[in-house]
């Protein structure tokens, strides 16, 4: 062979990996994918400032002053008034299951007071588990309290219209005083690390039998699909427990994250979300060819498990199809779940639905699985 540097053995070679390109369909896919997906997901649903947020009013006054706040809301476009409460009670059960962001409360008399002069306090009660999702409405809400009441404010009332505003708004932070991110980050820390790490070890599962040539080993045993599929399970649930156990301790002790809520119920909960995850793993080990494969169809399921679910940006700033799209991802329920829990304090009636959605995923991806299993090394 000459030592010279050949045009024509660097086409054949350029020719030969078009080839190997074309035949592996699978990494290709993935090659032009993930950019088509970061661009569409980038591009169309992130949105770091949320709006119309869904809002409940608790309105003792039943005056025009209080129908006005309300209506001078909803026209800045960040509050979506979703209906009307009759107690504090259920205010606090619709901010604790995470059904409104806001709770607008009018206290009574609150018309009579504003015609007075005496400046009422109008209590606005926020959501703030994720302050991303609350800064700009709040910044806004402060903004609005100086020109709410203009329209309404004529004749001898037009003495009210200079500074200081005609009420007082104020602000209630609930679950997240101080608007500090590591209260909202590293509980769903735990959401991320178990997505990325169940899914990737358990996706390396099948296909890493197949490879070594184990697989015919398993072939032969009077084994079940289903009992193929436990067997690779239960050892990374362990795993996935002990991984809860270094980030609770580290949220604790390191960033001093607040645990309001049961960490025995949290822990039952978290072993639907790992088993979710590590189904969704072993079905994909029986759609790849290799180890390589797995590994791709697993970051190019975490894509938008991180970026749809609600921890990296507002979850309520995404539009109605990425939101829908967000409901079908285990992550996105999980860390409704973590941060109720640890946060608000919520109870078993709390997080119900959510861990109901996991289990219908759980179930779901496990039929899935399990059809997909094959018994046969074609």
């Amino acid at each position: 062979m000459s030592d010279r540097f050949s045009l024509g053995r660097l086409w054949a070679m350029v020719t030969k990996e078009f080839v190997q390109m074309r035949r592996d369909r699978m990494t290709f896919a993935m090659m032009v994918g993930i950019p088509l997906i970061q661009l569409g997901l980038f591009g169309f649903a992130i949105n770091s400032d949320p709006r119309a947020l869904p809002t409940a009013v608790l309105d003792a006054d039943r005056g025009p002053f209080g129908r006005a706040v309300v209506a001078a809301m909803q026209a800045s476009s960040y509050v979506r008034v979703t209906g009307l409460v009759d107690s504090e009670a259920e205010a606090d059960q619709l901010l604790a299951e995470g059904k409104v962001q806001f709770v607008v409360n009018i206290p009574p008399g609150f018309s009579h007071r504003v015609a007075r002069g005496e400046r009422p306090p109008l209590l606005v009660e926020a959501d703030a588990t994720d302050p991303a999702a609350t800064s700009g409405a709040i910044g806004t809400l402060n903004v609005l309290a100086a020109s709410a009441l203009d329209r309404d404010l004529t004749g001898p009332l037009a003495r009210l219209k200079p500074s200081p505003p005609p009420f007082e708004l104020r602000i209630h932070r609930r679950y997240n005083q101080e608007a500090n991110t590591q209260y909202n980050v590293v509980p769903g820390l735990m959401g991320v690390v178990l997505t990325m790490t169940m899914v990737i070890m358990t996706a390396l599962a099948v296909t890493r039998e197949r490879e070594r040539g184990t697989m015919e080993t398993l072939l032969v045993m009077p084994l079940r699909p289903l009992e193929v599929m436990l067997g690779k399970i239960a050892p990374y649930v362990v795993v996935g427990y002990i991984q809860v156990a270094v980030i609770l301790l580290a949220a604790k002790l390191v960033f001093r994250v607040p645990v309001v809520g049961s960490l025995g119920l949290l822990t039952v909960a978290s072993v639907v979300f790992i088993a979710a995850n590590l189904a969704v793993g072993f079905t994909f080990s029986t759609v790849a060819r290799n180890q390589l494969q797995a590994m791709q169809m697993s970051f190019f399921y975490f894509l938008p498990s991180i970026l749809l679910s609600g921890f990296m940006f507002p979850y309520r700033g995404m539009p109605a199809w990425a939101q829908a799209v967000g409901e079908i991802l285990p992550l996105t329920h999980f860390l409704r779940v973590v941060r109720g829990i640890m946060l608000k304090g919520n109870g078993p009636g709390e997080i119900a639905g959510e861990v109901g959605a996991l289990f219908l995923i759980l179930l779901i991806v496990s039929v899935v699985a399990v059809r997909r299993y094959r018994r046969t090394l074609d």
